[in-house]
């Protein structure tokens, strides 16, 4: 276990923008892995690289001094200045043996996440490690390792309200809308073509919405968007104009001020007066105060959903101390479980020596003994020695199972 190592730039100690300067694109990967590890002599490895952390994890018996370190990242060839590279090497973290595998099965529990309990990290290190086996970068080791991120990760999601209440604004403002009863197609008329918009839109798309309208002040942006969701797209400053009506407004612009007033919204309903609903994701909000108090709506805005999204983080960290300690039930587990498969290893050359021995015996130590036995009397040899080789293959492998059984159990207590 003390070779299992962790070089680890993550959003705690890294700029997020700076980051994707150690992401490796899928192309280039598999020979800049070839290149660390025949320059290290590095048995196995695999890499994650995700929005928020690149990690190298390998099993070797080198020390993770800033000498190694500097040289590992200098072997990657990464495009940055070499001053950079320097800012990012006093920006690493490391972790060696045990310290290791419980920062790999917090991190693949989320634990280590930007947002914790978000899923999509198991996901990630899945594929990370699956690309790197596939080029034939990982062995025995961290298959038993990726075998208990998998495990571990599976029993926290199962057994702790972890990852239960959404902590996204966009997750709760959808999860809100499915609470209203809903026309069977509804027109959804969207304002603002940025980040959160096309997250929510994606979230109602791929639940089978497909009546949307967008408006973007750059007509570009709202052409991006509009292409994803087969809809039309529209400048903002056409928005005065629209008259195709609108069952859902969904906005999320960066204006300073309140972009729909009553005058404009009463524009949008086209002559309609039955109750719409309005989610209005922008900071400060886009939907005019007189708009509350003059027309029926269903208003869904982003301070209430803030407010949901730091209540549920908080139910979500008050989970962390059931989590932990599953996470360390699953360390205790695996050290014996590593045991028992290093001695299952080792143990398979054991029917080979057995029977080089048996050979050997036959052929050269007793051979004129044995050439001078009748055809009966060889055959009962033959038939002893087949069942002393048989007991001396399984009662060695069962003692060491039992002695090993033993010993974790005496380690344990």
């Amino acid at each position: 276990m003390k070779n299992l190592k962790v070089i680890a730039f993550t959003h705690k100690h890294v700029e997020l923008k700076d980051l994707g300067n150690l992401v490796i694109c899928n192309e280039e990967l598999e020979s800049r892995l070839i290149n660390l590890k025949n320059s290290f002599d590095i048995p196995e490895m695999f890499y994650i690289g995700t929005c928020n952390r690149v990690e190298f994890v390998f099993y070797g018996a080198h020390e993770l001094h800033s000498e190694f370190i500097k040289e590992f990242m200098h072997k990657l060839n990464f495009c940055v200045p070499s001053e950079r590279l320097e800012c990012f090497l006093g920006q690493v973290t490391t972790y060696e043996g045990i310290d290791a595998l419980n920062h790999l099965l917090r991190m693949s529990c989320s634990l280590e996440s930007l947002v914790v309990g978000e899923k999509e990290i198991l996901a990630q290190v899945r594929r990370a490690y699956d690309r790197c086996r596939r080029c034939g970068f990982t062995g025995d080791f961290l298959r038993l390792v990726m075998d208990r991120l998998v495990k571990t990760a599976k029993e926290v999601y199962t057994h702790t309200r972890i990852s239960r209440n959404p902590v996204s604004v966009v997750s709760l403002a959808y999860r809100k809308l499915r609470e209203i009863k809903l026309h069977e197609n509804p027109r959804i008329l969207i304002i603002g073509a940025g980040e959160t918009n096309q997250h929510i839109a994606k979230y109602l798309q791929k639940h089978r919405f497909s009546n949307f309208a967008v408006f973007n002040r750059t007509l570009e942006n709202a052409h991006a968007l509009s292409a994803e969701l087969k809809a039309t797209a529209y400048p903002l400053s056409e928005l005065p104009y629209y008259k195709g009506g609108f069952d859902i407004m969904i906005t999320c612009t960066g204006s300073p001020d309140a972009i729909v007033d009553a005058a404009l919204y009463q524009s949008l309903l086209s002559g309609e007066t039955d109750k719409k609903v309005v989610v209005d994701l922008a900071i400060p909000n886009d939907i005019h105060a007189d708009v509350l108090g003059q027309f029926p709506i269903h208003y869904i805005e982003v301070s209430g959903l803030q407010a949901i999204a730091s209540k549920n983080l908080q139910e979500r960290y008050g989970e962390l101390e059931h989590a932990e300690r599953i996470i360390a039930n699953n360390i205790r587990e695996f050290l014996p479980v590593l045991k028992q498969r290093r001695v299952e290893l080792a143990m398979r050359e054991v029917p080979e020596k057995v029977k080089e021995i048996r050979s050997f015996a036959l052929n050269e130590v007793f051979a004129t003994e044995v050439s001078a036995l009748d055809a009966n009397s060889r055959q009962v040899l033959e038939k002893v020695i087949d069942y002393m080789e048989k007991k001396y293959i399984k009662v060695p492998m069962v003692m060491a199972k039992d002695i090993l059984v033993k010993t974790s159990h005496s380690d344990l207590n």
